[in-house]
């Protein structure tokens, strides 16, 4: 990444946070050396303040790196998945315990298929997510939705270790079953019962609408996160296959490379052959033509000795 030498602050902002931005979603392995090379550019660039940020910047976990990574590789539905902690947040907080539970089950869930998502997002960056990572990641999503601290700094995408969900969801505690938002028993000739009827009927249907909201939030966030894992599952079986058509490419092209070289081989030794060959034609067409040289003097010779014995 170039960092420019001028620039107003705004733009000298957004260069750090851009730089920042790549570096937590380096794999551990790799952060402290890009690090490294991040703020030797930013040197470089005069940028010093930059330097500095850059590098007092720490190395995250394979958690947290593998939770950056799921934010920035699907912002929208990163975005989703904020959005729906909001509402689950404030679902929470006037829910009766039959709600709570089911609205629980759908977060677990969601959670589960998003942690086993940054799982599939490691292996394919050529690295393994251990059980223990594992369940980091499905803590700090558990903690995305839970508590809006939490939301925020995950939605930064620069989590350096694993968040953990808060003991109490937010709000009040779900009353037990049985005891809570039902009605004392009253007489309808007292107005003060009246009114509470009325407020507890308006409670339950505010109570509901958030339940539904909630639901369907859930539902939707759902949805799109199966059709994520299919495209994901889609797009794993392509690369493999386009894997699998370069490994059978590079060992025929080894093979034809061979073919080559052996061939080659058998050329220049036919072309010594030939030279040898060539060689000793012309000495032999050398050799004929003395041969009829001394032949035809041989034959002169006798014809004058032949004229003078006449």
């Amino acid at each position: 990444m170039i960092m420019r030498r001028k620039g107003d602050r705004g733009e000298d902002r957004d260069d750090v946070e851009a730089v920042l931005d790549e570096l937590y979603t380096t794999a551990p392995p790799d952060f402290v050396g890009r690090r490294e090379e991040l703020a030797a550019a930013a040197r470089t660039a005069g940028r010093m303040e930059d330097a500095r940020l850059i590098r007092a910047a720490r190395r995250p976990t394979l958690a947290a790196w593998a939770s950056n990574v799921l934010l920035r590789s699907e912002p929208e539905e990163g975005r989703r998945f904020l959005e729906l902690g909001q509402a689950l947040r404030e679902a929470y907080k006037s829910l009766d315990t039959d709600a709570v539970k089911t609205l629980s089950e759908q977060r677990r869930q969601i959670v589960a298929a998003m942690s086993r998502q940054a799982a599939q997002l490691a292996r394919t960056a050529g690295h393994q997510l251990s059980n223990s990572a594992q369940k980091e990641v499905e803590s700090t999503l558990q903690a995305v939705l839970t508590d809006e601290t939490a939301a925020s700094q995950w939605g930064g995408g620069r989590l350096k270790s694993a968040l953990s969900p808060p003991s109490v969801l937010p709000g009040a505690s779900p009353p037990a079953p049985g005891t809570g938002l039902k009605p004392p028993r009253t007489t309808p000739e007292s107005a003060s019962s009246q009114t509470a009827v009325r407020e507890e009927r308006a409670g339950r249907r505010r109570q509901e609408q958030e339940l539904a909201r909630a639901r369907k939030a859930a539902e939707s966030a759902g949805r799109r996160l199966r059709e994520q894992q299919r495209a994901q599952t889609a797009a794993d079986t392509v690369l493999r296959r386009a894997r699998d058509r370069y490994g059978r490419a590079r060992d025929q092209l080894y093979a034809a490379e061979q073919k080559l070289k052996q061939a080659r081989e058998r050329l220049h030794r036919a072309d010594l052959d030939r030279q040898d060959a060539e060689a000793r034609h012309a000495a032999v067409a050398d050799a004929v033509a003395a041969a009829e040289r001394s032949a035809h003097e041989a034959e002169q010779e006798v014809e004058l000795l032949g004229g003078s014995a006449e």
